[in-house]
């Protein structure tokens, strides 16, 4: 009994080895505290958004709903998230074939396609307000402008970490902090394209 209670609690991660001596590969058992803390990340900005898509569609049952004719500029915009996510994932291929150049390249394409999505969502907020939706016009467009500042604001930060990442991609620069900030950057990247096209669906539908 003792030697299966033995057996059971032990942590062959931590020690090492197992109860026989056999070495472990202590390395299978590490994950990055950065990967770690996009993940928890991922989890708290899921309950949000989940919330937020909720809360618009009850909210649409009301008589006092009334929706809005979303700009065009919205489809163009997608398409730049789109290709962001496309090159950031080229990018982390790249740096894994050991072809800095291109992933280089490619990490500076994805970072400029979030860019011109920004812009676009701002120049869309300035279409529907000379259209007359203002944030307090209406339930519909107050949840536009909410939704998409939300959205917008993850976006920015994660321009943010990506401006930070750029020195690391330099001739000379910290590899281990070039991969850990491309592949994080590309799981965010993707993430938030989920969470777009989610709202942007549920938008269209209003």
């Amino acid at each position: 009994m003792t030697s299966l209670i033995k057996t059971l609690t032990s942590k062959p991660w931590l020690s090492g080895e197992d109860d026989f001596g056999a070495p472990v590969d202590t390395n299978a058992f590490q994950l990055d505290d950065s990967k770690v803390g996009l993940r928890v990340f991922f989890a708290v900005a899921t309950s949000l958004f989940l919330l937020f898509i909720v809360g618009y569609r009850l909210r649409m049952s009301y008589e006092d709903w009334v929706p809005l004719q979303e700009p065009m500029l919205l489809w163009l915009n997608t398409g730049f998230l789109v290709a962001g996510s496309i090159a950031l994932e080229l990018s982390r291929r790249a740096f894994r074939s050991d072809d800095m150049g291109r992933a280089r390249l490619t990490f500076y394409a994805g970072g400029l396609c979030s860019i011109a999505f920004l812009v676009g969502q701002l120049l869309a907020w300035q279409q529907l307000s000379q259209a007359g939706y203002l944030v307090s016009s209406n339930p519909a467009s107050s949840f536009f402008y909410l939704l998409t500042a939300v959205h917008g604001l993850h976006i920015l930060g994660g321009v943010g970490a990506w401006a930070w990442a750029l020195p690391s991609l330099q001739p000379g620069g910290n590899e281990r902090r070039a991969g850990l900030s491309i592949d994080n950057c590309a799981l965010y990247w993707h993430f938030l394209l989920l969470i777009w096209g989610a709202l942007f669906y549920l938008l269209l539908q209003s």
